[in-house]
C-alpha cells in the first residue's frame, strides 16, 4: 500500500508571498494569546499542571499546523479531553496518562496512513451531539469544586460518587472565591456586549480579557482565594524533560482502553473542526493526513511533558477570522505561546483557579448544542433514543460505552428502517399471461410473479418466505423481477438459494429477471446463475414470462419447444 503524505504546508507555500505572511502572524499572534488561558484551564480541569496544557498547546500545536491536511487547523489541547483525561489520571496517574496518549497518537497514526479518514464520517449526528453534550456537562460539574472553593482533596472522577462528594462538601462554599468565580462569569458572559461598547476590547479575546481582570482584581483586593502560583508552584520558566515516559508491560495493557477511547475523540473532533473550518474558507481538508498529523502530534507531545491534543474548533475558527489562510499562523501560535512560556511565565502564579474555572464553564455551555434538545420532538423516536442514550450514558458513565451504545443503538434502527422498506409484492399477470394454459383446472394460476423492493439483507431475507406461503397457491413456476433490488448481501443470496431448494421440492421453477449490477455480479460470481440455469435469468418480466411459457409444457411432460 503506498503510503501519501502531503502536508497542506507544502501546497501553501507555493503560492506564498508577504502579504498572507503579515496576516498568517497577526492571526497566530491573537491565537497565541487565547490558547494560554484556555491550555492552563484546560490541563487544571483535566487533573494536570497548567505547564502541561500550555506544552500541549506548543508542541500539538506546531505538528498539527506543520504536518496536518488543513489549512488553517489549530491543535492543543480542548475541552472535550477533560473527563476523559482527568479519568485517566484519577485511575492511572499522570505518567500514565502520557503513555496513553502516545498510545493514542500511534492509533491515529496507524488510522491515517491506512487512509480511514473517510470513516469517521459514518458516525451519526446524533451520537456526535449526544456525547458533545454529555461531555458539556461533565466539564461543567468538574468546575464546581474551584468554582465554589469548596475544600475537597479529591474529586472522583465516576458521577455518582461526584455527586456524593460535592453534596457531603457544600457547606465548605469559600464567599471570596465563589464572589470571584461569578464576577468573572458575568464578565465573560457579557463580554461581547461590552466589547461593542469599548472599542479598544475587540482587538482581546474574551477569555484573556477576563484572565487579566480577574487576576488583577484578585491581586489588588487582595483576596485570599486559591492561584496557579498557590497549588502548582506556578509555571517553569525553562523548556521541560525530555523524555519517554516510564511504562511497564503491566501498565501498557491497562491504557488500550484509554487510548482508543483519546483516538477516537481526537479523530472525530480534529476531522469535525476541519470541516468546519473548510466551510469558512472554501477549502478541502486532506483527512488522512490530518489523522497522521493529530497521530504525530500526540506523540510528540508527551516528550515533552503533554497530554492528549486535537483540531480546536473554537481558536481554528479564531484563526480564520484573524486572516490565517496557511498552516504558518498555526506555527506563529505555538511559537508565540513559547515566547509567552520563556519571557512572562511567573506572571501565571498570579492568575486565580476561580478565574480559569469560570473561563472553562463558558468554554462548557458554548460547546453544547442545546437547541438539538429542543427541536427532539420533531424527529423521529429513533433519533430521539440515540442522541438521549448516548448523552446520558456520556455524563452518567463512560464516553467511550457511550459511542459504543449511540453506534449499535444506530445501526440496529437502520437494519430496522431498512428492513422495514424492504418489500416484495405480489405482482397481477398481464393479459398475454391469461392464457387457459397458465392455468389450473380451478382457475388458479399456474405462474406467479413477484417484485422486490430495496436491498435483500441479512435483516430482510426473511420476506422471501411470503412466496412459500400456502395461501399463495402452488405455482409451478416462479418469477422475481428484481428491477427495483439494489442491493444483495450474502445472506440474502442464501435465502434466494433456500427458496430455489424449496420450490424445487415442490416441483417448482425460479426465474430472475431485471438483475440490477449488484445483486447480478454477486448472483453470478457465487455460481447461483450456473445452479440456475443461465435460461432462467431474463433482461425483463416479458421475457420471463415467455420463460415460463417454455417450462410449463416440460413441467407437464410435454414438449418443451412448445
Amino acid at each position: 500500500m503506498k503510503i501519501a503524505f502531503r502536508p497542506k504546508l507544502l501546497d501553501c507555500l507555493s503560492i506564498y508571498d508577504r502579504i498572507q505572511f503579515s496576516k498568517d502572524v497577526a492571526a497566530g499572534i491573537t491565537v497565541g494569546v487565547l490558547a494560554l488561558p484556555l491550555a492552563m484551564a484546560f490541563a487544571i480541569a483535566s487533573g494536570a499542571s497548567p505547564a502541561a496544557g500550555i506544552w500541549t498547546a506548543i508542541v500539538a500545536g506546531f505538528v498539527t499546523a506543520a504536518l496536518g491536511g488543513s489549512r488553517v487547523q489549530i491543535g492543543g489541547p480542548t475541552g472535550a479531553f477533560i473527563p476523559i483525561v482527568y479519568g485517566i489520571v484519577a485511575a492511572h496517574g499522570f505518567g500514565n496518562l502520557l503513555g496513553a496518549t502516545m498510545l493514542a497518537g500511534v492509533m491515529l497514526l496507524a488510522m491515517g496512513i491506512a487512509r480511514m479518514g473517510q470513516l469517521i464520517r459514518f458516525i451519526p449526528v446524533t451520537v456526535v451531539i449526544g456525547f458533545t453534550n454529555g461531555i458539556a456537562v461533565v466539564i461543567f460539574m468538574a468546575q464546581i469544586k474551584d468554582f465554589f472553593g469548596l475544600t475537597i482533596d479529591h474529586v472522583p472522577a465516576e458521577f455518582f460518587a461526584r455527586i456524593k462528594v460535592l453534596a457531603a462538601h457544600a457547606h465548605t462554599v469559600d464567599l471570596p472565591t465563589l464572589a470571584l468565580s461569578v464576577a468573572c462569569l458575568v464578565f465573560l458572559l457579557s463580554y461581547n456586549r461590552l466589547a461593542q461598547l469599548i472599542p479598544p476590547l475587540r482587538r482581546a479575546p474574551g477569555p484573556l480579557a477576563v484572565l487579566v481582570v480577574g487576576t488583577l482584581a484578585a491581586w489588588l483586593l487582595e483576596l485570599p482565594v486559591e492561584t496557579i502560583g498557590s497549588r502548582f508552584n506556578g509555571i517553569p520558566q525553562e523548556f521541560p524533560g525530555f523524555g519517554l515516559p516510564d511504562l511497564s508491560i503491566h501498565d501498557f495493557g491497562k491504557l488500550i482502553s484509554p487510548a482508543i477511547t483519546i483516538a477516537l475523540l481526537g479523530a472525530i473532533e480534529s476531522l469535525l473542526s476541519a470541516r468546519v473550518a473548510d466551510s469558512q474558507i472554501d477549502d478541502r481538508h486532506d483527512p488522512n493526513q490530518e489523522l497522521i498529523a493529530q497521530g504525530l502530534a500526540n506523540i510528540a507531545a508527551p516528550l515533552f511533558g503533554g497530554f492528549a491534543a486535537t483540531g480546536a474548533i473554537a481558536r481554528t475558527s479564531t484563526n480564520v477570522k484573524s486572516g490565517g489562510r496557511t498552516p504558518v499562523a498555526g506555527m506563529v501560535h505555538a511559537v508565540v505561546l513559547l515566547g509567552i512560556v520563556l519571557i512572562a511565565a511567573p506572571l501565571a502564579s498570579y492568575v486565580p483557579l476561580a478565574t480559569l474555572s469560570a473561563i472553562v464553564m463558558v468554554v462548557a455551555v458554548n460547546m453544547g448544542e442545546w437547541h438539538e434538545f429542543k427541536e427532539l420532538r420533531r424527529y423521529s423516536w429513533n433519533y430521539r433514543v440515540i442522541l438521549l442514550a448516548t448523552f446520558f450514558v456520556t455524563v452518567l458513565f463512560d464516553l467511550t460505552i457511550a459511542v459504543e451504545l449511540g453506534m449499535v443503538l444506530a445501526s440496529l434502527f437502520f437494519i430496522y428502517r431498512m428492513s422495514e422498506l424492504t418489500r416484495i409484492e405480489r405482482l397481477p399477470m398481464k393479459e398475454e399471461a391469461h392464457d387457459p394454459r397458465f392455468l389450473y383446472p380451478d382457475g388458479t394460476m399456474r405462474v406467479a410473479t413477484w417484485q422486490l423492493f430495496g436491498s435483500l439483507f441479512f435483516g430482510a431475507v426473511n420476506k422471501l418466505e411470503e412466496l412459500l406461503d400456502p395461501r399463495e397457491g402452488h405455482p409451478e413456476v416462479v418469477i422475481l423481477d428484481m428491477t427495483r433490488l439494489i442491493q444483495l448481501d450474502t445472506t440474502g443470496l442464501e435465502g434466494l438459494e433456500n427458496l430455489r431448494d424449496k420450490l424445487a421440492k415442490r416441483g417448482c421453477r425460479l426465474i430472475l429477471c431485471g438483475l440490477n449490477s449488484q445483486p447480478g455480479s454477486l448472483l453470478f460470481r457465487s455460481g447461483f446463475i450456473d445452479q440456475l440455469g443461465d435460461d432462467n435469468v431474463c433482461a425483463d418480466l416479458t421475457q420471463a414470462l415467455r420463460r415460463a411459457w417454455v417450462l410449463l409444457p416440460s413441467l407437464m411432460g410435454g414438449d418443451e419447444e412448445y
